[in-house]
C-alpha cells in the first residue's frame, strides 16, 4: 500500500461488473463485447466467493446519454450485503443522490468528471470523500499517456498526472485507474503506472485493466496499488476470488 496513504484498508479485491443493456459483458481495449451474464447472478457468486467490493460500470450510459437503470441498482443493493460503487451516466448531483438513494455506497465518476470537475467537489462535500471514485481510463502510447472519457471513445486534453492530483485536490476518496493498454489482454495490471500515482496521491488507487492470474495482483499489490480491480480473469471461471486471496496470504499479503 502507499506510504503516503492515510487510509489503512487491507488491499482489496475488486470485481468489475460491465453492464450494457442490462447484461454484463467483456472485450479486449475495451470492444469486441461478449455477454457474460446476468448481473445479480454473478454479483452473488462473487460475494459467496469472499470478493470485497463489486464495481458495476454502464459502458455505454454517458456515450448513448442516457442515466443507468435505477432498477438495476435497487436489485443489487437489497441482494447484496457487500459495498460497491455504481458509475455510468452520472452528469449531476441529483444523479448521485439517486444512485446513492437506491442502495449505492459509491459512485464512480469518468466522463462527467472531465467535463466539470466540480462535480467531484460537490458530491465529496455533500456525501464525504469515501464515497466518491474518480474513474481515469488512459491508453499508454510510447511516453504519452492520454486520457479518454465516453467509454474509452473520446480522446481529451488533460495532463495525466495533472489530472489524477486534481482529483485528489478536490475531494476524491479514490482513483480507479484501468490501462486501456491492457484491457483484456491478459499482460497483468500497469504496476509501474499504478506505483507512480499511488506516490503520487494521499488517497486510494485501484489497480484495473490485463489481470490474469493471482500472480498480477502480488505483483500490483508490491507496487503500492490499495486495491485491484479484474472481470475476464473471474467472468470466465478461471480463478475464484478465494483462490487469489490464498496466493496473496501465503505471499505475505494480508487481505480481509
Amino acid at each position: 500500500m502507499s506510504s503516503i496513504n492515510t487510509c489503512s484498508l487491507l488491499p482489496r479485491i475488486i470485481v468489475c461488473l460491465d453492464v450494457d443493456k442490462g447484461r454484463v459483458v467483456k472485450g479486449t481495449n475495451f470492444k469486441q463485447l461478449r455477454d457474460m451474464g446476468d448481473p445479480i447472478e454473478l454479483a452473488l457468486q462473487y460475494q459467496q466467493q469472499g470478493v470485497d467490493e463489486l464495481v458495476f460500470l454502464d459502458i455505454s450510459a454517458s456515450n448513448e446519454n442516457r442515466p443507468t437503470a435505477l432498477k438495476l441498482v435497487s436489485e443489487i443493493a437489497s441482494n447484496l450485503s457487500i459495498p460497491f460503487t455504481l458509475g455510468g451516466g452520472l452528469k449531476k448531483l441529483d444523479d448521485v443522490k439517486a444512485f446513492l438513494d437506491a442502495g449505492a455506497d459509491k459512485v464512480a465518476l469518468n466522463t462527467t468528471a472531465l467535463l466539470k470537475p466540480d462535480i467531484i467537489n460537490q458530491t465529496a462535500l455533500a456525501y464525504g470523500s469515501q464515497c466518491v471514485v474518480v474513474a481515469i481510463d488512459v491508453n499508454r502510447q510510447g511516453n504519452e499517456l492520454p486520457i479518454f472519457i465516453n467509454g474509452g471513445r473520446k480522446l481529451v486534453d488533460n495532463k495525466f498526472f495533472d489530472w489524477t492530483a486534481e482529483v485528489a485536490n478536490r475531494g476524491a476518496g479514490e482513483i480507479l485507474l484501468t490501462a486501456m493498454h491492457r484491457d483484456g489482454t491478459g499482460l497483468g495490471f500497469d504496476t509501474e503506472l499504478t506505483r507512480q500515482v499511488s506516490e503520487q496521491v494521499p488517497i486510494q488507487v485501484i489497480a484495473s485493466g490485463g489481470a490474469k492470474n493471482e500472480q498480477h495482483f502480488l505483483d500490483a499489490f508490491r507496487q503500492k496499488a490499495d486495491a485491484c480491480l479484474a472481470a475476464g480473469m473471474f467472468h470466465s471461471g478461471q480463478y475464484t476470488v478465494g483462490q487469489v486471496k490464498n496466493y496473496l496470504s501465503t505471499n505475505g499479503i494480508n487481505v480481509r
